[in-house]
């Protein structure tokens, strides 16, 4: 077989489900999409069918697909350098660490490079444990942080449960946001019965034992959730009275997504450790990072840091990271995010308006979700942890006309990259409208 071997769309779908695992999948169950390649919103599959990217595939390729300033980048890293240790310095390495270090708001300074979100929150964890000295963590059941051995034990949703047991120490706690929203708290209220809560678990598994609370800043895969106004200014107080760091995971909600560079803007804080990846290099590339505050930093300049991987500070990554950064701030993509979130506010109270079996959406920047209901009740369309005929059929209408979003439980992603214009966007939600007749021939009144 030689490397310019031309397969047929039914070759390359069979190759890879015969000798490749899908992830969060049997393998005989995938039905996977044969892409070709990708440009700006867009994906284009092996027979030629055009795809509006309504999910930037993992919530990741913010700047879009294809960019060829990053394409172009990418070659000359390769033509520079790909690959050295760890334990050396070099120009890339130096430069991305500054950029970083301006870019991310206080005192977050210093940035050990991984090569995902979830090797990013691994060594969050260790470096917490080692800095404070304590052992346990905090995070939430509406959490994802990644699929290694420890982050899973720290994501709340249910792909935790086939993985346990796992790392011990992990404390789980209720969100600010319940998984039923209908009964009307306001923000307000919402944000003080959260943190009382969240104060009482403190003091039962006492604050001098526990490390760091993580969470993402908008809540991701689980929800799409923004944080209740007060919520992150009153946890970041309840933290730091207890000595308990507090840990940002902008993996998904970072690098413009939320319409600000990061989620944690949004209220006007600053956490002890950040982690990011995804948006970082928009998925071009793997790469993820922890920023740490200054103190921490110079807790490990004089004291080690045990922890290390093999592709830490890669320059070919760095080098794609470098470059889809200009991007991102040179295009205004963050402010497009910004400016955007009302057109997409608009059409998904339209589609509310419209559609008996929407329940409503809600979106910050380009960061968006729909849920849908079975009837007059708000009983959602598919159960906790599920699916059901209504969100298959719709999945397969989204398919069908050229929208590729993820379709969860009972709802679904609004995610596109971040250069989506209006007309774009406009033109992905007429898709989703004419696909929501699907789902209204299922609801029950």
């Amino acid at each position: 077989m030689s490397d310019g071997e031309r397969l047929t769309t039914k070759e390359i779908v069979d190759l890879c489900k015969r000798h490749t695992m899908y992830t969060w999948a049997a393998g005989d169950t995938v039905s996977p999409m044969p892409i070709e390649r990708a440009e700006g919103i867009y994906l284009y599959t092996t027979d030629g069918k055009r795809v509006i990217d309504f999910n930037s595939q993992l919530m990741s390729v913010n700047i879009g697909h294809g960019h060829p300033r990053v394409r172009e980048a990418i070659k000359r890293q390769v033509d520079e350098l790909c690959y050295v240790w760890p334990g050396t310095a070099t120009a890339v390495r130096a430069r991305v660490a500054r950029r970083l270090a301006e870019m991310t708001p206080g005192d977050i300074n210093t940035f050990f490079f991984t090569l995902g979100g979830a090797e990013a929150n691994e060594n969050a964890i260790r470096a917490a444990r080692l800095y404070t000295g304590r052992h346990k963590i905090i995070s939430r059941y509406r959490s994802y942080h990644g699929a290694t051995n420890a982050t899973m034990q720290l994501t709340g949703d249910p792909r935790r449960w086939a993985n346990e047991p796992g790392m011990p120490g992990v404390i789980r706690v209720m969100d600010p946001t319940p998984y039923d929203y209908s009964f009307g708290e306001s923000d307000e209220e919402r944000t003080r019965n959260n943190l009382r809560y969240l104060e009482e678990v403190v003091m039962y598994e006492g604050p001098q034992t526990i490390a760091a609370m993580f969470i993402e800043s908008v809540t991701g895969t689980n929800g799409i959730l923004a944080p209740p106004r007060g919520y992150l200014e009153g946890l970041r107080e309840l933290t730091k009275r207890h000595g308990i760091l507090l840990v940002t995971d902008e993996v998904m909600c970072g690098f413009g997504r939320t319409g600000k560079m990061f989620g944690f803007e949004h209220g006007g804080i600053v956490p002890d450790i950040v982690t990011m990846a995804k948006g970082l290099t928009s998925s071009y590339i793997p790469l993820g990072a922890m920023g740490v505050s200054d103190p921490i930093a110079q807790h490990f300049r004089e004291n080690v840091f045990w922890g290390g991987l093999t592709y830490n500070s890669h320059a070919l990554a760095l080098g794609t990271a470098e470059a889809v950064l200009d991007v991102l701030i040179d295009e205004g993509m963050v402010e497009n995010a910004a400016k955007l979130e009302s057109v997409m506010r608009a059409e998904m109270d339209r589609l509310t308006e419209k559609h008996p079996s929407v329940r409503g959406g809600r979106c910050i920047g380009l960061f968006g979700m729909i849920d849908l209901q079975k009837n007059s009740r708000g009983e959602p369309m598919a159960p906790y942890n599920g699916t059901s005929e209504a969100m298959k059929a719709l999945g397969k209408a989204f398919a069908e006309k050229g929208l590729f979003t993820f379709v969860r439980w009972g709802s679904f992603m609004c995610n596109p990259p971040l250069c989506i214009d209006e007309t774009q966007l406009r033109e992905a939600f007429a898709i989703v409208d004419e696909c929501l007749d699907v789902t209204d021939g299922y609801f029950e009144g």
